[in-house]
C-alpha cells in the first residue's frame, strides 16, 4: 500500500510519527507521506520536525517515508505562497485540503491549489470541469479518499477525472491507527467510486510515480 495523506499529533492525528510509520509497516505499507494540517501559523514548526523524523527513519524502517504538508482552510489567495514555503522548508509532497462536501472550505480553493501545481488535491468535492481541465494541464493528481465524509464525492471525482484524463490516487487520510488501510481495501474504495476493474492497477501505478517524484526531492 502507498498512502500519501496521513496525520500525526503535529496536527489532529493520534500518533507520533514513529508509531504511525511502525503501524503502517505492520499492515503492509510500502510508502507513506506524513501530511499534517498546516497554515501560516504552524508550517515553519511542523515541516522541519517531520523532515527530522523522515531522516532518522531512512534506512532503518522497511518503508519509504516522506515529509509532506496538507495546507488546510488557507485563503485561496495565499495558497501559492504557502506551497512555495512548504517546498522550501523540505516538504517532498504538498497536498491541499480541497473543497470537500462536509466542511466549509472556501470557494476557489481547488482552483488555487491547481494553479499552484500542488502534488495532490485532496477530496476536491464536486470539482468543476474547468478545474479538471486545468488539473490535467498542470499535472495535479486528484484524491479518491477512504475517509468517511470526504468520500461522499469519490464517485464524481473518479468518474470526471477519468473522463478528462486527470490522474487519481487513493489515500487513507489517516488520523488514527484504525484509519490505515490495506491495498485490498483501497481496491474496494476505488471500485466503490466507480473505477473500472481494469483501471485500478493504473491508479496504483500512478501512486508509485508520485513516490518516485517525492524521492527526487529528498
Amino acid at each position: 500500500m502507498i498512502d500519501l495523506h496521513t496525520h500525526t499529533i503535529f496536527s489532529d492525528g493520534e500518533l507520533i510519527p514513529a508509531e504511525l510509520v511502525r503501524r503502517a509497516v505492520s499492515v503492509g505499507y510500502r510508502a507513506l507521506a506524513i501530511t499534517d494540517h498546516m497554515d501560516q501559523s504552524n508550517i515553519d514548526l511542523i515541516i522541519p520536525r517531520i523532515v527530522k523524523t523522515v531522516r532518522a527513519l531512512r534506512g532503518v524502517m522497511p518503508i519509504k517515508v516522506f515529509a509532506g504538508a496538507e495546507l488546510t482552510h488557507v485563503p485561496p489567495s495565499q495558497i501559492a505562497d504557502l506551497v512555495r514555503e512548504a517546498r522550501t522548508l523540505g516538504a517532498q509532497l504538498v497536498v491541499v485540503h480541497g473543497e470537500t462536501l462536509v466542511e466549509p472550505v472556501a470557494e476557489g480553493t481547488n482552483r488555487a491549489a491547481i494553479e499552484a501545481c500542488v502534488d495532490i488535491l485532496a477530496h476536491p468535492g464536486l470539482i468543476s470541469d474547468e478545474d479538471l481541465l486545468l488539473a490535467k494541464e498542470r499535472g495535479v493528481t486528484l484524491e479518491v479518499t477512504a475517509r468517511k465524509g470526504h468520500s461522499l464525492s469519490n464517485g464524481h471525482v473518479a468518474q470526471r477525472a477519468f473522463a478528462f484524463g486527470v490522474p487519481i490516487t487513493v489515500n487513507s487520510d489517516a488520523h488514527s491507527p484504525n484509519d490505515l488501510i490495506t491495498k485490498s481495501f483501497a481496491r474496494m474504495v476505488l471500485a466503490g467510486a466507480g473505477v473500472p476493474a481494469d483501471k485500478i492497477d493504473a491508479v496504483f501505478a500512478h501512486g508509485r510515480k508520485l513516490v518516485e517524484t517525492a524521492l527526487g526531492r529528498a
